[in-house]
């Protein structure tokens, strides 16, 4: 029987509490097969998840994580807004503790109702590349992939698939 979305999204929301300490552990041991081999890998798994993945069922990393805004996002979206940029700033941003300009809001102010993105074409780098898992990224963001399978059925699933066929 197929999977549908629907499934790999209960799937995760089931387990994602008691696999936390699990998916840590996995990534400190793939940090030893770091590299462009694991890269692969992960691309060839990222590309099926989301072909199985519906992220607009979703929407938790919009729900649940303030992307990191930097310069150019806030000229492009301020742009996009009609706003100056120190406008959009002053209402939209904040610094968090990292010192990293984040949106003030969570939920994301640019979220709607039914989970598509208001600024969707002009939204930040960190949202357009989110969760990192693929475009031969996976190695780079190593530390980013055990707490985003916390908040992204699609890590999760692609970290369960790992682990599958990775002996660390």
């Amino acid at each position: 029987m197929k999977e549908t979305s629907e499934q790999w999204y209960k799937e995760w929301q089931a387990k994602k509490s008691s696999v936390k300490k699990q998916n840590k552990k996995f990534i400190n041991k793939l940090a030893q097969h770091k590299g462009k081999r694991l890269d692969v890998f992960a691309d060839e798994i990222d590309e099926r998840t989301f072909k199985k993945v519906d992220c607009l069922q979703c929407a938790n990393c919009c729900s649940s994580i303030p992307p990191i805004v930097n310069n150019t996002d806030v000229n492009r979206i301020a742009k996009h807004l009609g706003m100056k940029p120190q406008e959009f700033e002053d209402t939209y941003l904040m610094i968090d503790e990292d010192q990293d300009k984040v949106m003030k809001t969570t939920p994301c102010t640019f979220l709607q109702e039914d989970n598509m993105c208001s600024i969707y074409e002009v939204r930040p780098k960190a949202c357009r590349e989110y969760p990192h898992t693929g475009s031969q990224e996976f190695s780079n963001n190593l530390h980013l992939h055990a707490p985003n399978a916390f908040y992204c059925p699609a890590v999760f699933h692609i970290l369960e698939e790992m682990k599958k066929n990775i002996p660390v």
